[in-house]
């Protein structure tokens, strides 16, 4: 029986009032956070925050599996965090999930169960979304000076992301293959320790960072900042050794990889203030920082307690409001791919006409209808690589950019609405999306699909009487039969689009009255 949550994606406005609640949760390769705020006077304040020890990544093995005791961790986790969650509106959380749940072969094997036992849906968030989301975060956290530039680093679990920013905006934005627990697996195999193994897999992680580290090198940064459990520990064991007061130097990473070589296996690494959770990770964690303050020429380090989760939740803040940066995406996609946008203001607007005739017998969300509204605007983009199969090419370009304020799941949804929007409907258009937004997809694209055609002769003319009707999988468009033996290209487009629809599953009637 299949068990995913059966809710739509919540609605986009937010909104908060003063004493609302508002809760981000990061699903990260090594540990489980939430972070629950109240709004008050406009601003956020932290009221609960849980973090639970989950290793993912542990449980990650080649092939993109996942070991059953590492999955019923996690599950067990998030039934508890689910509990904690339970009373806040679904607008008012997000749950986004990054390397491990990324790495995965089949990740709806892992998320169905995950969001039946956690209650709400969970956004699979890319490499470089989730820079742009720690940066956000520690920028909230400790407000910049002006003018400044920042170098941001985040030592996940699976991943390590690198971000360079200004203010609240990030310029460069990075995502690499490399963490505390990755690398400890990788590099220390059978927990077994030697100057020779790490000064190999040093050289093999600088390699992989010499692809950005010119490109951030000639940018800049003015402070440089540590967040996450690896940096936290690290400055921990540096005030424990008299090293520093709290921060980290290139100093200091010598002394304490030294002394952690000193072990001959990780079980017997003895830094002082390390905990027991964090030993066995704690040489991938040394390792890759070592490699960036060399690779980067870092010379000091401060460390910050804010992550990717505040990031998160000052994100969800602008969803849904005139600072959303998902629609700010899609206004940097159609001046890059030079859309034209009276045509695509055309279509979005008679979208949403119809979208609005059937939104309720469809059960339709005001994501729906945001999302719907985008991929209308960015449905020509594919133009901009040849005419011929455009949507295709569009498509291509929707699923595989890294596009910011955008799921994994999102993008996918967008890009599905864009193949789809012309043509016939090929069977693979919707296999990568979920199956809690297959129906409302299909049903979405349909919408797409009659705003195409009614403006493909790129002109603002509606008929007199366009009226739309949805019941099941039934679709009934109603159109006025005088005006519309005036546009022959269009009645001819109507006649052959009911074979047309089918492929997605919805039957088309055309009534003319």
């Amino acid at each position: 029986m299949n068990t995913r949550m059966t809710s739509r994606l919540p609605d986009t406005a937010i909104t908060p009032r003063d004493g609302d609640l508002l809760a981000a949760v990061d699903l990260g390769s090594n540990s489980f956070h939430i972070v629950v705020a109240q709004c008050v006077l406009g601003q956020l304040r932290v009221v609960d925050r849980l973090r639970e020890t989950v290793r993912m990544a542990e449980g990650l093995n080649a092939l993109g599996g996942l070991a059953p005791a590492v999955r019923e961790r996690a599950l067990a986790s998030l039934s508890r965090f689910g509990q904690r969650i339970a009373n806040i509106p679904p607008r008012h959380v997000r749950v986004v999930a990054t390397n491990t749940v990324r790495q995965l072969r089949s990740p709806d094997s892992f998320l169905v169960p995950a969001e039946a036992a956690l209650g709400h849906t969970i956004d699979v968030i890319s490499g470089r979304e989730e820079a742009r989301l720690v940066y956000l975060g520690v920028a909230h956290e400790q407000p910049p000076q002006e003018g400044q530039k920042r170098l941001v680093i985040d030592i996940g679990g699976g991943s390590t992301e690198c971000i360079i920013g200004r203010g609240f905006e990030p310029l460069e934005r990075e995502s690499l293959q490399v963490g505390c627990i990755a690398s400890t697996r990788r590099f220390f195999d059978g927990g077994k320790l030697s100057r020779k193994r790490w000064n190999s897999a040093l050289t093999e992680i600088s390699a992989q960072m010499q692809q950005f580290a010119a490109t951030y090198r000639q940018l800049g940064w003015d402070e440089a900042i540590g967040t996450s459990g690896t940096h936290k520990a690290i400055g921990n064991i540096c005030v424990a050794m008299k090293l520093t007061k709290g921060s980290i130097t290139a100093e200091a990473i010598a002394q304490i990889r030294d002394r952690l070589l000193q072990a001959e296996s990780i079980g017997s690494i003895d830094l002082p203030s390390l905990s027991d959770d964090r030993r066995p990770i704690i040489a991938g964690g040394v390792l890759v920082l070592e490699a960036l303050f060399a690779t980067l020429g870092i010379d000091r380090l401060q460390v910050s307690k804010a992550a990717l989760r505040e990031g998160v939740l000052y994100d969800l803040l602008g969803r849904g409001g005139a600072d959303d940066p998902r629609d700010v995406s899609v206004s940097a996609l159609m001046h890059r791919y030079g859309v034209d946008p009276a045509q695509a203001q055309r279509v979005s607007h008679t979208a949403l006409l119809l979208f609005d005739q059937v939104a309720s017998a469809w059960q339709l969300t005001s994501d729906d209808r945001a999302m719907l509204s985008r991929a209308a605007c960015v449905h020509e983009i594919g133009l901009a690589i040849a005419h011929s199969g455009y949507h295709t090419h569009g498509a291509y370009v929707l699923a595989n950019s890294d596009i910011v304020g955008f799921s994994q799941q999102g993008q996918r949804f967008l890009a599905a609405l864009v193949r789809t929007h012309r043509r016939s409907i090929p069977k693979s258009a919707f296999e990568a999306i979920p199956d809690r937004l297959l129906a409302n997809a299909r049903r979405s694209a349909a919408l797409l699909r009659l705003a195409v055609l009614l403006h493909r002769a790129r002109g603002d003319e509606l008929p007199p009487m366009l009226q739309l009707k949805a019941k099941d999988d039934l679709l009934t468009l109603r159109i006025d039969k005088r005006w519309l033996q005036g546009h022959p290209l269009l009645r001819a487009d109507l006649e052959s689009e009911p074979d047309d629809m089918l492929g997605l599953g919805i039957q088309l009637r055309i009534s003319t009255g």
